[in-house]
């Protein structure tokens, strides 16, 4: 579908002046949509063709690729409706989504792109690309607990696929999953009588989030991109993921 938008936006997001100057020029009569003068009010897709002071303007974007350090209250969603939405937090100049989710309640690293095809790839569970989770309960771990959760839980009308779990201290574990259900960790937690306390995604892939602090991103260096096309060469584009 080709988005519509209204045209001082489109102009501010081209980089050539805000909204308020845009709206300006407009009503000045400096700006036309496909050779016709245009109006306030006026909407354009990427489709249509604005020139101002019969100067055309255009901005190809590139494809975005960042890795952001999301903080507990922050909703994984573009709806800009819903309060603390990852979209308006960030108040990034591009168009982006997120790659997969992390629940409002859990804190780390997420992926925000443009590019919907990697989004696919990297969404889609059977190509085990790994996510690690740091996470806190509300008593004491057992062998048996993590035993347990590496083998599978049943959840969600399935059972979880087996994983790698190791205890770090009394309260304490890492866990690396390759599925990506909803609320997995504490729903498999609560199946085995424990309580999340804290959860903390520290690595996606072959990107860690290393020393990036809480509401702070950055964008993939060359390698880690060149690493994560080679990890995903293989994956099926599909319009769903799962």
């Amino acid at each position: 579908m080709v988005e519509n938008k209204r045209l001082n936006k489109a102009i501010s997001e081209t980089g050539y002046c805000s909204r308020r100057a845009a709206d300006k020029l407009i009503e000045n009569g400096k700006v036309k949509v496909n050779g016709a003068t245009a109006g306030l009010g006026v909407k354009v897709t990427q489709n249509d063709t604005i020139t101002v002071n019969e100067q055309v303007i255009t901005k190809e974007v590139k494809n975005i690729y960042l890795a952001f350090y999301k903080p507990i209250g922050i909703t994984c969603t573009t709806d800009i409706k819903i309060r603390g939405n990852i979209i308006s937090y960030m108040n990034y100049p591009e168009r982006i989504f997120p790659i997969g989710r992390l629940d409002k309640p859990s804190e780390g690293l997420i992926f925000l792109t443009n590019d919907g095809d990697i989004v696919n790839k990297i969404l889609r569970s059977k190509n085990n690309h790994e996510k690690e989770y740091i996470v806190r309960v509300d008593r004491k771990i057992s062998e048996a607990f993590i035993k347990k959760m590496g083998n599978g839980i049943p959840i969600l009308d399935t059972i979880t696929d087996a994983c790698k779990v190791e205890k770090i201290n009394d309260y304490t574990f890492r866990i690396i999953l390759t599925q990506g259900l909803n609320r997995q960790i504490r729903r498999m937690c609560s199946y085995l009588d424990y309580e999340v306390q804290s959860l903390k995604r520290t690595r996606i892939m072959n990107i860690s989030i290393d020393k990036l602090k809480p509401g702070k991103y950055r964008s993939f260096t060359k390698e880690e991109l060149r690493t994560i096309e080679q990890l995903v060469g293989t994956s099926s584009k599909t319009e769903e993921a799962s």
